[in-house]
C-alpha cells in the first residue's frame, strides 16, 4: 500500500494505491492522520488504484471520516473500482461517505 499526497488551495488529494488490509492499515491511518494534523478542510482520498479493502481498512476510512467532521472539515471519496464500492455499499457506508464516481476537476 502507497499513499502520495497533493495539496492545493482549496482541498488535499490522498492517492491510495494497492491493498488495504490488516498488514497495511496501520500505515495508512499514520498517512491519514498526518494529513489532517495540517488542518485539511476537504480531503479527498483517491481509490482507483486501491486494489483491495479489508475490515481494518474501512475502519479507517471511518476514522478519518469522523475526525474530519469532528472538526468541521469534508471527506470525498473518488474513484473507487467497482469490487471497492461493492464492499463499501455492502457495509453500508455508502451512506456515510460522500462518493464521486471520478476525480473531474482535481
Amino acid at each position: 500500500m502507497n499513499t502520495k499526497v497533493k495539496k492545493t488551495e482549496n482541498y488535499t488529494l490522498m492517492d491510495i494505491e494497492g491493498r488495504l488490509d490488516t498488514v497495511t492499515a496501520a500505515a495508512f491511518e499514520a498517512s491519514v492522520l498526518e494529513v489532517l494534523e495540517k488542518e485539511a478542510r476537504l480531503l479527498i482520498l483517491r481509490c482507483s488504484d486501491l486494489e483491495y479493502i479489508s475490515s481494518s481498512g474501512l475502519r479507517v476510512f471511518l476514522l478519518a471520516q469522523k475526525k474530519m467532521m469532528a472538526a468541521g472539515g469534508k471527506l470525498q471519496l473518488c474513484c473507487l473500482r467497482p469490487n471497492i464500492f461493492e464492499v463499501f455499499e455492502i457495509s453500508g457506508f455508502t451512506g456515510i461517505f460522500q462518493i464521486l464516481p471520478d476525480d473531474a476537476g482535481l
